[in-house]
């Protein structure tokens, strides 16, 4: 079965860092872009950072832009999203997603599998 599963997210604070890694099965990632979505309590999901699969380039909201590093790794069927000089704001539900008939990168409909999100909070 086609699953993503994502690992990593907890409690840091702020200015601190965090590394969340999302491992698909059931298909290879090769080929398919990936993204990083988050998700506070009362708002809709929004696109974080992908990577497009046409040419391995990577694109980052403004909010994380300089801060967070999306990467892949294919021979591990695996992505991460590096999180570093987080601020209370980044708090929220991380989830990772791939598709093979993504767009504009940062829309959630684009995307064809979901992990089930973990949790990041950013407290002192």
């Amino acid at each position: 079965q086609v699953q993503l599963v994502e690992s990593g997210g907890g409690s840091v604070q702020p200015g601190g860092s965090l590394r969340l890694s999302c491992v698909a099965s059931g298909f290879s990632l090769d080929g398919y872009d990936i993204g990083w979505f988050r998700q506070a309590p009362g708002n809709e999901r929004v696109g974080v950072s992908f990577i497009d699969s046409s040419d391995e380039s990577a694109y980052y909201r403004d909010f994380v832009e300089g801060r967070f590093t999306i990467s892949r790794d294919n021979a591990k069927n695996t992505f991460h999203l590096q999180m570093n000089n987080v601020n209370p704001e980044d708090t929220a539900v991380y989830y990772c997603a791939a598709g093979n008939t993504v767009i504009s990168g940062f829309l959630w409909n684009e995307y064809d599998y979901w992990g089930q999100g973990t949790q990041v909070t950013v407290s002192s």
